[in-house]
């Protein structure tokens, strides 16, 4: 009964981006949380509404944090790695600037394409281009409605696997959340659909 999206042409990260944006989309939607702590999907964080949750120290990493953390806002966020790299996504940034000037550059001039051509020199075309491998997807058609995103209990298929292995503690138990949950939804408050994006276990 969980949402899982099959990610063929596009990255996982691409992914937790789409539907990011897809549920800030909704006036219903009172806060998106997205659990992962992956330096990219900053880009994604808008106000205190899209927030990151970085699981060490779980700290909810809204623009404020963005900004403390990182040096520029939210949406520079892709300028940013393509001018110090990301390991992580495997490209190696402009050889020569680290955070700090690359933060200074970027609230100096704005994007990697208004700097003054002396500043990059022949790095420009590597800057863009690592720019480019560092803007995430938020068009991936991934739901119509956050409504269907909505865990509604376990599934007639996961009752017949839990059978299968005969494991009848993985029923009772994923029963038993739905059960607190619904318990749990006494005011209108609690109504409001809260969506979470999580990665994907490696």
């Amino acid at each position: 009964g969980v949402a899982v999206w099959p990610m063929i042409e596009l990255e996982a990260d691409d992914g937790l981006a789409s539907a990011a944006h897809l549920a800030d989309q909704d006036p219903r939607v009172e806060k998106v949380c997205i659990w992962a702590n992956d330096k990219d999907l900053a880009q994604c964080v808008r106000g205190n509404r899209v927030v990151q949750i970085v699981r060490k120290g779980m700290q909810i990493r809204d623009a404020a944090g963005v900004r403390k953390k990182f040096g520029v806002d939210p949406e520079l966020i892709p300028d940013f790695l393509a001018l110090v790299g990301d390991a992580q996504d495997g490209y190696p940034g402009i050889r020569g600037i680290g955070p700090s000037t690359a933060a200074n550059l970027l609230n100096r001039f704005g994007p990697i394409e208004s700097f003054p051509p002396e500043k990059l020199g022949g790095a420009l075309e590597n800057a863009i281009l690592f720019k480019t491998l560092a803007t995430l997807k938020t068009d991936a058609p991934l739901f119509a409605n956050v409504d269907e995103m909505e865990w509604k209990g376990p599934t007639a298929a996961f009752t017949d696997w839990a059978t299968r292995i005969d494991d009848k503690r993985l029923l009772a138990r994923a029963q038993g959340a739905i059960d607190k949950r619904d318990h749990q939804r006494t005011t209108p408050r609690d109504e409001a659909p809260k969506t979470v994006m999580e990665e994907p276990a490696p």
